[in-house]
């Protein structure tokens, strides 16, 4: 089972992805916790890159290929081994980030989009993608209380507002693997619209 978390930044989805693993494991399943960019040596050298604010030179496509990079690495080093394995992975972050960020963010072709990101995951697909849903201003408002951002959390308010269109878009065309769930309410009750969410789809799995 692969479940991966997507939304904006400040959207909740680790704090969720978190609270997932943990009752997951609670169960006694095995389960392999990766975020993206990084999860293996290479990728968290590239995960440097991608987020270093002295990078601001960086174009849409290099972004592009190194996000990717530290994707294909992270699929045939960790993902398809531990599922393989009949381990559970749960990832913060996976492909649709790049269409939302690369394609509808930074207006990279989704032609492109969608052939690099096939080439980059080799087949390996979410079973279930679960969307943090929260609005720009909310993300803004979380982001005005950190100390620090870092270069993609500094591409400011218009940039976000292509990335949340993104992933609606994406959310519309494939209903049957992305959920929606408001980000909003408190952590404890997001969590428990989440675990509903499993329960539902992958009861199965988890008896």
């Amino acid at each position: 089972m692969f479940i991966s978390f997507e939304g904006l930044d400040f959207c909740g989805k680790t704090t969720q992805s978190n609270l997932l693993v943990d009752r997951l494991t609670a169960l006694g399943k095995s389960v392999v916790y990766l975020r993206e960019p990084g999860g293996t040596h290479i990728s968290e050298k590239i995960r440097d890159i991608l987020l270093d604010l002295r990078h601001s030179e960086m174009t849409a496509k290099a972004e592009l290929f190194l996000f990717s990079a530290a994707r294909t690495q992270l699929v045939s080093q960790v993902i398809q081994p531990a599922l393989k394995q009949g381990n559970i992975v749960v990832c913060d972050r996976f492909f649709d980030s790049t269409t939302a960020y690369q394609g509808f963010g930074r207006g990279i072709a989704l032609q492109e989009i969608q052939a690099i990101n096939s080439v980059a995951v080799e087949g390996t697909i979410p079973d279930l993608t679960v969307f943090m849903s929260v609005p720009v201003e909310e993300l803004l408002r979380r982001q005005a209380v950190k100390k620090g951002i870092d270069r993609m959390e500094s591409s400011g308010k218009e940039f976000y507002e292509r990335v949340l269109k993104g992933f609606q878009s994406v959310a519309e065309t494939e209903p049957a693997r992305f959920v929606v769930v408001d980000g909003t309410p408190p952590k404890l009750q997001v969590h428990n619209a989440i675990w509903d969410i499993i329960q539902q789809r992958f009861s199965n799995k988890l008896s």
